[in-house]
């Protein structure tokens, strides 16, 4: 019996480990693209902070990436930016945060 236990102990802290790592690479994602943003609409350093703070409350919203990409759309609304350039560069940053948790 202390073998499952061991076993199931071993699973959630892997479940924990996993999720925790999630997280940390949204989070960097989503800093990555508020500075891609911030420099299409020409924000210095103190407003490109605050809305590295938009985006990252923007994505408490709801699950997965459709809140910041709503968010980001909007804000780039009269940018000329499309909509797949978007979901390319979220992709791409996402590879990027990924690869520096590795």
């Amino acid at each position: 019996m202390s073998s499952f236990e061991d076993r199931k102990k071993s699973f959630e802290k892997k479940f924990a480990h996993d999720e925790e790592l999630q997280f940390k690479i949204s989070a960097r994602k989503n800093k990555y693209l508020s500075q891609w943003v911030s420099k299409i609409l020409g924000y210095d350093e103190e407003k490109e902070k605050e809305y590295t703070q938009s985006v990252i409350k923007a994505d408490f919203q709801e699950a997965g990436d459709q809140d910041v990409f709503r968010k980001i759309k909007e804000d780039l609304k009269n940018h000329s930016v499309s909509e797949e350039e978007i979901r390319n560069k979220m992709d791409e940053l996402n590879e990027k945060a990924k690869s520096d948790f590795k």
